[in-house]
């Protein structure tokens, strides 16, 4: 009997606690199979074009795959593992070659074009005209108007700028997660916060050693930088953080990505070319708010001029009062965090580790909620029996004055192994209206703070 795929069955939220790592690539490619199929269908079958009959139906076919691709390229990001990152990779190199179908798909082109030059067009909603127009320009961008041997070109760039910008991310994950620190000698400690230290302490008791292991997930890393009075370890760890994934420091020349940032700068000057573009940037900005690189290069310069004396004038402040507590004003980059905290205790008698114990993660979370409230009106409940990825992870509902329900999301809040650093939103649903009923969004809020231990 065969086994059905839990990512194929119709469902509200992913089945996360039925995903396996087999269940995506057969899932993703019954879906190619099945879009190529319907839109051959309705290129063929349909003679005068309107929203119902042809662009809605488009649009079920995309949000059909997103809702496949959108938790299995999450768990990618949260719960990275051989298994799943091998069957990522195969993935993304088949949807990054349907994208670049779909793009390059004359006959879907024109069915655009003839549509918009209709008096059917000017009966849409703003926002149907605007998915219109913008469909338009990204076959533009997609190499439409390219001749056979560039339309190739341009395919193979995607998929190589698709594998080289998942290696990038591996490699950093990889050269993160190598690298730690196990300190014996409790003076080692001195400086660092109590949950710090007692994170350290958890960290090395599960990974089987005595002691306290460091690591370069960031809220390991900045508990040494800010707090550690040990200069030599503040200096190793700094070394090996801004090392990481390089040809040099403690793990010179593994993960490096040297040659795949080159490979991607490359790739991506000779796609915006190919496309007409003066360089990357120009094409980038194609679909946001600035008009060129120049206005970007403007805006940036306008603001470095206008900020840099008050960074240099914070920066002369932190150096005078590191000269009267060392006798030296010479900083080194890994003592900038240190000293930066020092000053600012002295300058306010503020510590904001010390400011940690009054803010405990449910109170700070009931807290913003309440804010949100005032501001906007709405009420955010959590709400129990979602199936999630990790313990950690809450579900919660947004609501408006009446009560109605308008969108949800996943808080994943705490830094952990096999997740990636820093902090994100990222689709799980896409709000849609369907006939007269509205799909409501879904979000992952995706962030690493300090995991709580113990009590």
């Amino acid at each position: 009997m065969k086994k059905e795929n839990p990512l194929l069955e119709k469902h509200t939220l992913p089945p996360f606690n039925k995903i396996e790592v087999q269940h995506i690539e057969p899932a993703i490619d019954q879906l190619l199979d099945k879009n190529r199929e319907q839109l051959g269908n309705l290129l063929e079958n349909t003679k005068n074009y309107t929203w119902d009959n042809f662009f809605q139906k488009l649009d079920d076919m995309d949000d059909r795959l997103h809702q496949v691709w959108s938790p299995a390229s999450h768990l990618h990001s949260v719960a990275d593992n051989d298994e799943l990152r091998k069957v990522y990779n195969n993935c993304i190199t088949k949807l990054s070659s349907y994208s670049s179908e779909m793009g390059q798909n004359t006959s879907l082109f024109e069915a655009y074009e003839t549509f918009k030059d209709s008096a059917s067009f000017n009966e849409l909603t703003k926002s149907q005209q605007k998915i219109i127009n913008n469909a338009l320009r990204d076959f533009r961008l997609s190499g439409i108007h390219l001749d056979k041997k560039s339309k190739k070109r341009y395919k193979e760039i995607q998929m190589k700028l698709s594998e080289l910008q998942t290696k990038f991310e591996e490699n950093l994950l990889d050269a993160t997660q190598a690298w730690k620190k196990l300190i014996i000698d409790k003076n080692k400690l001195s400086g660092i916060p109590e949950s710090a230290v007692a994170l350290a302490a958890e960290t090395a008791k599960n990974a089987g050693k005595k002691g306290w292991l460091f690591t370069l997930e960031f809220p390991s890393y900045m508990s040494v930088m800010k707090y550690a009075d040990d200069p030599s370890l503040r200096k190793e760890m700094y070394w090996a953080y801004v090392t990481r994934s390089s040809e040099i420091g403690p793990n010179a020349g593994k993960w490096d990505n040297t040659s795949v940032m080159y490979d991607i700068m490359k790739y991506r000057t000779e796609k915006a070319k190919l496309l007409g573009f003066k360089n990357y940037a120009d094409y980038s900005l194609e679909n946001k708010m600035a008009k060129n690189s120049g206005e970007v290069m403007n805006f940036l310069n306008n603001l470095a001029d206008r900020t840099k004396k008050y960074a240099k004038s914070e920066f002369d402040e932190l150096k005078k009062f590191v000269s009267k507590s060392t006798n030296s004003d010479y900083l080194e980059a890994s003592d900038i965090a240190y000293y930066s905290e020092k000053l600012r205790q002295k300058k306010f008698s503020i510590s904001q580790e010390e400011l940690r114990r009054y803010f405990p993660v449910n109170q700070v979370i009931n807290g913003l909620f309440e804010i949100t409230k005032k501001l906007y009106g709405v009420n955010i409940k959590k709400r129990s029996g979602v199936q999630i990825w990790h313990n950690d992870v809450n579900f919660y509902d947004i609501f408006d004055r009446e009560g109605k329900i308008k969108g949800s999301f996943y808080l994943d809040l705490f830094s952990r192994q096999h997740k990636r650093g820093g902090a994100w939103m990222d689709e799980c649903i896409i709000r849609r209206k369907i006939n007269s009923t509205i799909q409501n969004p879904v979000a992952y809020l995706t962030c690493n703070f300090t995991p709580p231990v113990s009590n």
